[in-house]
């Protein structure tokens, strides 16, 4: 975990970022602290060191990833939502806001970005969720209100959809290559709770086997991939 050095002015907010990457973290401090009245006060990489840090230092707002090396960042939020006087969170990721932006919010953030918007949208989105209030693309907003409207039936939704944060975070990481012994590590979980979660996702998917799985997955995450690449 890293300190900014030295004091903070008063009139400055203070932000929490959290991402595994270091250069990430170098290019969001820069944006942010064009700003006279925000600093990045810390940094974090993982869930239990930004936890802690977060629950001491009671930052106005933290950003948080998505993907945490080997956590989830949807979890951090929700254990964030734990404290007292939980800070407003807004997440900043490559992953698709379509697949994680609802989520992230039922998890307890106020806001999504995705890492390929101008550093405008950034700082806009942190201001939005400092004041409190939910910060989306118009496109997320839209299927959301769809959603609320009752446009998108349970008839509609798509097995990923219909698939647990925790399935989820699985599924991608079988997508990657991972085998569920590494998966159960990475996640602190038992071999056979992750295994458990296989056996729901391969039903919520209609497969009959591993071998299906890892293909549905990794079919899955190249899609997700290219489809983040070609909006940047």
């Amino acid at each position: 975990m890293i300190e900014a050095p030295g004091p903070i002015a008063l009139r400055q907010k203070n932000i929490f970022l959290v991402d595994d990457h270091p250069l990430v973290r170098e290019g969001l401090v820069k944006v942010i602290e064009r700003e006279p009245d925000l600093v990045v006060c810390a940094q974090a990489e993982s869930v239990g060191e930004a936890y802690d840090a977060i629950e001491r230092i009671r930052p106005d707002a933290v950003l948080v990833d998505i993907s945490l090396g080997g956590e989830s960042g949807l979890d951090l939020i929700k254990r964030l939502r734990t404290l007292a006087n939980p800070p407003p969170v807004l997440v900043v990721s490559m992953h698709d806001e379509a697949h994680y932006a609802e989520r992230a919010l039922r998890a307890g953030a106020l806001g999504y970005v995705m890492k390929r918007e101008s550093a405008g949208k950034i700082v806009e989105g942190i201001r939005r969720v400092m004041d409190g209030r939910v910060y989306l693309s118009d496109r997320v907003a839209m299927l959301l209100a769809e959603a609320v409207a009752g446009r998108r039936g349970n008839d509609t939704t798509t097995p990923v959809e219909r698939l647990t944060d925790r399935e989820l975070e699985i599924f991608r990481r079988i997508g990657l290559g991972h085998e569920n012994r590494r998966i159960a590590e990475d996640l602190h979980l038992s071999l056979k709770t992750v295994q458990t979660h296989c056996a729901h996702i391969k039903d919520k998917f209609g497969l009959a086997n591993a071998a299906e799985l890892m293909r549905e997955a990794v079919r899955w995450g190249e899609n997700e991939r290219r489809g983040a690449a070609e909006k940047i």
